[in-house]
């Protein structure tokens, strides 16, 4: 598995670069499958649509997989408005434990205590 993090909006060189990078480490691994980190992305416009974009085609080129893991919800929107929700695959969300319910709870009231209102 290769991990890559887009933490901040990319120019054509910064994304020439990590594109360049990432065909580096799937020539060492080839088929390795790429999870690229977004938690950190604060601001997702049409250009991170465009840097996933190149980024999966970069995989996809050495025979990989590009996945997305912790996109914010306006990140998935402008995914599924620029049509590439069948192309860039989101990672599952893992569902938070349930906590087991208390089976009874009791409370003692003292004579004294005022009653609430």
């Amino acid at each position: 598995m290769i991990r890559v993090a887009v933490t901040a909006p990319l120019g054509p060189r910064g994304l020439a670069a990590l594109c360049e990078e990432l065909g580096e480490q799937l020539a060492r691994a080839p088929g390795a499958v790429v999870v690229c980190e977004l938690g950190a992305l604060a601001r997702s416009d049409i250009g991170t649509i465009g840097v996933l974009a190149r980024l999966r085609l970069t995989a996809r080129r050495e025979g990989s997989e590009l996945v997305l893991h912790d996109p914010r919800p306006n990140l998935l929107g402008l995914i599924e408005l620029s049509g590439l929700s069948g192309v860039l695959r989101v990672e599952p969300r893992r569902e938070a434990e349930q906590r087991e319910q208390a089976l009874r709870v009791e409370e003692r009231v003292e004579m004294g205590d005022p009653p609430v209102v």
